[in-house]
């Protein structure tokens, strides 16, 4: 898989760019609606994705050798589920050709986002955990695109 054909599996939901809490010991991963510095919430996009490792030393590039092992990658995530051999869903820009079908089907971060890491410190984090990351909407589970 080339490059290009590996980055066109995200389907630019942000939930990736959601900060994240794990239990130290259990593991359980637990997200917040708090954003990276980066992310333009609004366009569910890194406003610098090509610098982004230098601005922010912990983001994960995600490479079809480490996809396996992230255990906070939200279950509808494109690059999961063709890790585990699984189809995406109707809502991915792949599949509907369109960039806005994730956010019609309520699978993206749009919205929901209440700050970033620069605007909540981490020991307020804890006050911030959402279960909706998690999840999908009913709608985005469907086989196919709802009718208007």
């Amino acid at each position: 898989m080339s490059n290009l054909e590996w980055e066109s599996l995200c389907d630019g939901c942000a939930r990736c760019c959601l900060e994240k809490l794990e239990d130290e010991d259990t593991g359980k991963i637990f997200f917040t609606h708090v954003s990276c510095k980066l992310l333009d919430a609004g366009l569910c996009a890194c406003k610098d994705y090509a610098n982004r490792s230098d601005q922010v030393p912990d983001c994960v590039r995600l490479t079809p050798e480490n996809v396996r092992s992230l255990n906070w990658l939200p279950p509808s995530c494109g690059y999961r589920l063709v890790a585990e051999g699984r189809d995406l869903y109707w809502w991915h820009p792949l599949i509907s050709g369109s960039p806005d079908t994730v956010h019609e089907a309520g699978v993206s971060v749009r919205g929901r986002v209440q700050g970033t890491e620069d605007e909540i410190p981490d020991a307020d984090l804890e006050d911030h955990i959402v279960q909706w990351p998690e999840r999908l909407p009913k709608r985005a589970r469907l086989k196919k695109r709802p009718k208007p």
